[in-house]
Formats: C-alpha cells, structure tokens, sequence
C-alpha cells in the first residue's frame, strides 16, 4: 500500500490500514485499520509489546454514522508537533510536548467523511475527531464507539463515578468517591454512572492513564461505561440531569464539531508522574495578566470551624495567621455575603491588603440543578450577572472566587464553567472551583484557574470517621491520578485534632501532603491554634515553601500505598514522602541527582503527634518511614 495515497485512487480501492504512527523516540506505536467488518479500530505497543489492544473508533451523529460501514479514504503526511509553554500550577514550569500527528479521513455509506488526528509522543498517545461534512449543517451528538481494551491479566485502579442528584442536596456527581485498587480490569463499576478520568491501569510492566482534554464548551465532559466486560472500557456520557438549567446534554455544533482529545499516557510508572500530557493537549493560554497570576497558599477557617467562624472577627483572625505564616491568601467561605455583608468585606480586604494578603470570597454556582441552599447564589448564572458581580468584587479588593456546588458534566455545565473562567479573567480574577467536575487541562488554557476539588479532600474526615480511616490509602493515589495532570484542592494538612473523629495520620504524613499534592493555590486546613502545636522549624519550613514548581521526579512508590516525590524550585528540591501502610517502609532511594548535597529532613518522632529533624543524604540514602507517616527533605 502506497503510504499516502491520493484520494481517487483510496476511493477505488480503499486502504485497509495506515502505516504505523511511532512516537519521537520510537518506543511507542499506534497502528490504525478499517476491520472486515468495516469498522474503525486502534492498537498501541510500546516496544513492540501489546499496550491497549485492537479497540474500536467512530462517533455516531444524527444523520451520520461514523462508526460503521467505513472506508479508509485518505491519510496525511506525519507532521512534527512542537509547542512549548509555561504553567504555573503545574508539576513544572516550562513545559516542552513534541510529538508526530498524522490525520486519516474515513468516509462512511452515505459518503461523508470524517477526520480522526493521532499524536503519539514519548509518554503517550491522544486522538480526537473532527467532522466538518458539508452534508451535515448542524451536528448532534448521539454516540461515541471509542474504547480501550486491556488484557485479562491488567489490573485497575479506578475512582467510580457517582450517580447524578444524589448526595448532599442533590450534588453529585462531584468526583468525590473512594478508588477501587488494584483490581482486576473489567471489574464493573459498583456505580452506575461509571469510572471517572483519570483511570490507571498495569498491563505487564507497562502503566497506562486514560483521561481527555481541551475542553471548549461545545463537547459534553466524557467518562468510561460501568459495564468493562473482557477489559474493554467503552467511552461513556453523562447522565440526563448533568445540565445547566434547561441546556444541552451532548456535543452539538452548528460548523466543525471537534471531539476533546482521548488522551492515553504509557510508560513505567516514572514517566506516567512526570508526564503533562493531559495540559500538553490543552489549547494555549487565552490572553489574562501574568502579574495576576499569583499561585500561593491559603489560610482557611472553614475546614476545621464549619459556618459559625464565617464572621468578620474570625476572618479577621485568619488573615492575621496567613501573615505570619507569611502565606498569599485567605478564603472566606459560604454565607459571607449574609454574616459579614459586601461593605464589611471590602473592609476585611483592604486590611488584608495591609498585610500582604489576598482575600478569596465563596460563591454557589448553582441554579436549579440541586437544592443547595448556601449563598451567595443564583449570582452568576448569566454573563451579565457576572460581569456586574465580578466587577463589584474587584471594585471591593476581592482577588479570586470559590465557586461551588455544579451540576455535573453536560455539554451546557461544561458551558457553564467555561463561561465562567472567561468573565473571571476578563475581571482579572482568579478561580477555585468545588464540588466541580476534573478540569481536564483548563489550567493551561485559562490562566486565572488556580485549583479543582473534583476529590474526595480533607472535608469529608471531618464528617465521619470512615472517611478519616481511608484517608492514608485514599491519599496515596492521588499523585498517580486526580492530581496527575490537574490541579487539585484536596485542603491538606491538620497536625492538630479534627473535631469528633480520631485522626489517624502522622503529622509527617501530613505535612508531605503539603510538598505531594499540587495546586495553585493550596488552602491549608490547620487553624492557627493547630499551628502553634508545631514545632518552630515545621512552620519555617511553611513559610518558605514554594508556591510553584520548576520541575518533577518520580522517586519511589506505588498507588495506594506509598509515593516519594522530588519537586524543584529555583536551585531547591523538595523531596516528600508518605507511606500508607501500618507497619514501617525501608525504602532505598535513588536520589542520584542530588548526589553530594545534604537535604534538612523533616519526620515523624516518637507518638503520633510528634516531628523530628535529621539529614537525608544524595546519592542512594535509605529511609524508613513509619506507619502512616511521611517526610519532606529539602536540598538547597
């Protein structure tokens, strides 16, 4: 087969298969071939070793299937791609994606066509479709027949997907459930609505994480179907009240319908950590002030003392705990606008101004689509609503929102966040968002986004004591997946007591938590009297943390149980660890990179409130690290 044949001739005798796609360095190859069935369908080796095996393609619109009886019409020169860029809340900084793209056009029975745009890097492969037939002036969604499937013997580690208006005041889904571990591939989901991204999977020696991004508002949010029989995870869609009130469920366009990319990082568990392929996908950066893009850390009252401490002398209180804590930000949470009142806030903002802090207000997203009740609410549910609100809270000194409580993953709540990333930064401010959906690459693409919840975070413990005991596992997969790619407002650390539940972490797993986790803006938990239990090194070692990182290394670690982490800052790396099991890990590092420093190490002494200092040497140390425990270390 000629490799790029023109079109007449592939019309009159159509091509069977395109030539193998590889990745820059060759590891990595995607093979893609119409079957006799006449069906679209992918494979990926990595070193010519099955990764994700013979799996189907195509979309479904109405008026046109793009998922059966086709015919491979046509396949584009492979293109290098090569785009740098930078990211402030991120695993690194600068930030360099190089891979090779080819696109193949299928046409279908009736004779329309349809692209599909591979790119495999050297982490991985994405793909995405794009239909922009003439024959069809306005294309509707109706199914996706993409799937992954995985050999008998891969195991998964899978968070599910919760039922829509379910939880509390109808909330779901808010990507907030345990994670299935270690199971084997296929398990179905004990949740209906399916398994949300990222999903990690080990098939052999090789990891694999499935997600998608570049998410514009036109495509519905995407999830992988309950039912995985024989390893083969279908792409699925949300569930009907998932909506903005009375919006669009699915993907609609009236010109090019352009699918999110279906994004497949592939390596050792080492290059899956490292990897940025979910922001690498992302669009580039809309236009938004770099001077007010300002990462940090938050005091937070609201964690440990609930709705009585949102009132002005306790935020009042707060802000002067983040000064000395020599943190960026307070965040004032729900119900301020009837318990402090919008003149009382500009008030607390200026003063927060003299200390060098950056106040942060709560807002409800919502509309109909729960019962929510906590305010201020219904406030931006159209642009001009928010153009007015936002322009009042700058006006007052506010540097960033909070916005909470949406409805799940339509196409017109995926809308919803959209629009409001794009009025926050047309007001220069900053944006949280919780009880929200995974922001799939937003960071990258809007600027102003600091942080996501999208997890089951430091709240729940407070709640009850079944959370509280599964946190240590529950936070040991969170580098290999929710924070994977994306920013992540899990609210960590507390070295203090949580009221009426029995913490079961070290305050060294704690304080790791503040080095592992990733995000713009990370709004710690612990209240200034909690704080003032810590030892004077522990809060020189918070005040100095960076706000940002440079770069990442992948140490030690496996998901659910244990994670090492190295982060880079300026000259400084930050190397953190925890360890979730209940009895100690000896752990022989490989920290060759840091070979001939000295690191000041952070642990846990004896009991389970109490820290330690030491040195952690470069080169080959070995560490142990006690149960439920963890360490920071840093070198300078």
């Amino acid at each position: 087969m000629t490799r790029f044949a023109p079109l007449a001739l592939a019309l009159a005798a159509p091509a069977l298969a395109a030539a193998p796609l590889a990745s820059p360095d060759r590891h990595l190859s995607v093979d893609v071939r119409v079957t006799p069935a006449r069906t679209l369908e992918y494979s990926i080796q990595r070193d010519g070793r099955p990764v994700i095996l013979p799996s189907r393609l195509g979309l479904q619109l109405e008026g046109g299937d793009f998922s059966n009886g086709l015919v491979l019409a046509a396949t584009s020169p492979v293109k290098t791609v090569s785009e740098d860029y930078e990211l402030a809340t991120g695993k690194k900084r600068r930030i360099g994606y190089r891979a090779n793209e080819q696109v193949l056009t299928v046409r279908n029975a009736k004779g329309q066509a349809m692209d599909v745009a591979f790119r495999v890097s050297n982490d991985g492969v994405a793909f995405r479709y794009l239909v922009r037939d003439p024959s069809l002036p306005v294309k509707t969604f109706a199914l996706e027949a993409t799937s992954f499937r995985f050999d008998a013997n891969a195991k998964a580690w899978m968070q599910p997907m919760s039922v829509a208006q379910t939880g509390f005041a109808n909330t779901n889904p808010s990507y907030e459930e345990h994670y299935r571990r270690e199971i084997a591939a296929g398990t179905p989901s004990p949740l209906a609505a399916g398994w949300v991204f990222p999903a990690l999977l080990r098939t052999g020696d090789t990891w694999v994480a499935l997600s998608e991004a570049n998410m514009d508002g036109s495509w519905h949010a995407s999830r992988l179907e309950a039912d995985a029989k024989g390893g083969v995870y279908k792409i699925g869609v949300p569930m009907a009240p998932e909506v903005f009130t009375k919006g669009d469920l699915l993907a609609q366009s009236r010109g090019e319908l352009v699918s999110p990319w279906r994004v497949i990082a592939i390596g050792s568990l080492a290059t899956i950590v490292e990897s940025t392929l979910g922001t690498d996908l992302a669009a580039p950066a809309i236009r938004f002030d770099a001077a007010l893009v300002k990462p940090g850390h938050a005091s937070w009252s609201w964690a440990l003392l609930k709705d009585d401490a949102t009132v002005f002398d306790v935020q009042k209180r707060f802000i002067d705990y983040a000064a000395d804590m020599r943190w960026d930000y307070t965040l004032v949470d729900a119900d301020w606008d009837q318990k402090i009142g919008y003149e009382k806030m500009g008030e607390l903002a200026r003063y927060a101004a003299s200390k060098g802090i950056g106040l942060l207000a709560w807002y409800n997203s919502s509309g109909a689509w729960n019962e929510t009740k906590m305010s201020p609410k219904s406030k931006l549910l159209t642009h001009e609503q928010r153009v007015s609100e936002f322009a009042r809270l700058a006006q007052l000194g506010i540097k960033g929102v909070k916005i909470d409580f949406f409805g799940g993953d339509g196409r017109s709540m995926i809308g919803y966040y959209v629009d409001l990333l794009n009025d926050a930064a047309g007001a220069g401010l900053l944006v949280n968002f919780h009880g929200a959906t995974l922001p799939r690459g937003w960071s990258r693409t809007y600027p102003n986004l600091m942080t996501t919840e999208a997890i089951r975070g430091l709240e729940f413990t407070t709640f009850t004591q079944a959370d509280e005991d599964a946190v240590p596992e529950h936070a040991a997969m969170l580098p290999f997946t929710r924070n994977l790619f994306d920013p992540m407002d899990f609210t960590p650390m507390v070295f203090g007591d949580i009221p009426k539940i029995r913490r079961v972490t070290r305050n060294g797993f704690e304080l790791a938590e503040s080095v592992l986790f990733l995000s713009g803006i990370q709004h710690f938990a612990e209240t200034p009297e909690g704080m003032a239990s810590a030892p004077g090194y522990v809060k020189d070692f918070l005040r100095d943390l960076p706000r940002s990182w440079d770069d990442v290394k992948f140490v030690d670690g496996y998901p659910g149980r244990h994670a090492v982490i190295a982060r880079k800052s300026g000259d400084a790396w930050y190397v953190a660890g925890f360890n979730a099991g209940t009895q100690d890990l000896a752990l022989d590092l490989d920290l060759g990179f840091l070979a001939g420093r000295e690191g000041q190490l952070i642990t846990d002494g004896e009991g389970q409130r109490a820290f330690t200092q030491g040195t952690l040497k470069g080169g080959k140390p070995r560490i142990t690290i006690k149960p439920r425990g963890g360490f920071v270390a840093v070198f300078k």
